[in-house]
């Protein structure tokens, strides 16, 4: 039973590090399978890719979280030496390894989905068409539990996700289909 009294702020940090992680896994890994695939139809490609935007993009949230989270610990310590306030609770510092652990893990099970959508389809277009309704399906979903967790309006926040990801995903494609590697003869 939750108290009548909840302070979300403290939940905010981890919060934002596995909503943001989760929906870049998804976005990301989706549109670099997406742009692939408008130049390449065949699966092992866009697998591969995804597999490879998957551990890229994992290392790099985790990282950058635990840079930045710990960063803002250490202007919060400098802060509470400056005050002499050595009573300070630590409770409510920052912990960089459990925002970069929530933000390296929801990347891997964002990124999971669109490589589980198209792992198993050789068809082409069917292929597209399936990873592109798994994806849309867990942005709204990712969305969803963002604002349920936070206790923000589900409506707008699921939506604001799912329009961004299609948004990522369709210039990802058109661009890289516009680029078309077979045109490349300087590489």
């Amino acid at each position: 039973m939750e108290p009548d009294w909840f302070d979300y702020a403290k939940r905010a940090q981890w919060l934002r590090a596995a909503v943001l992680g989760a929906n870049d896994g998804l976005v990301s890994t989706a549109s670099l399978m997406m742009g692939v695939g408008a130049v390449r139809q065949d699966v092992k490609a866009m697998i591969l890719t995804g597999f490879a935007g998957l551990v890229a993009g994992a290392c790099s949230m985790a990282i950058g979280e635990f840079v930045s989270v710990y960063s803002q610990y250490d202007i919060q310590v400098a802060q509470m030496r400056r005050g002499g306030d050595k009573e300070e609770e630590e409770e409510g510092l920052p912990n960089p390894m459990q925002a970069a652990a929530a933000s390296g893990l929801a990347f891997s099970v964002g990124a999971m989905v669109p490589l589980l959508a198209a792992s198993f389809i050789k068809a082409y277009k069917v292929r597209i068409g399936v990873m592109f309704a798994a994806v849309s399906l867990a942005l709204v979903v990712f969305g969803w539990i963002g604002a349920v967790l936070g206790r923000a309006p589900v409506v707008k926040s699921g939506m604001r996700v799912l329009v961004g990801g299609w948004v990522a995903m369709a210039l990802t494609f058109a661009l890289t289909k516009s680029v078309d590697s077979s045109r490349m003869d300087w590489v």
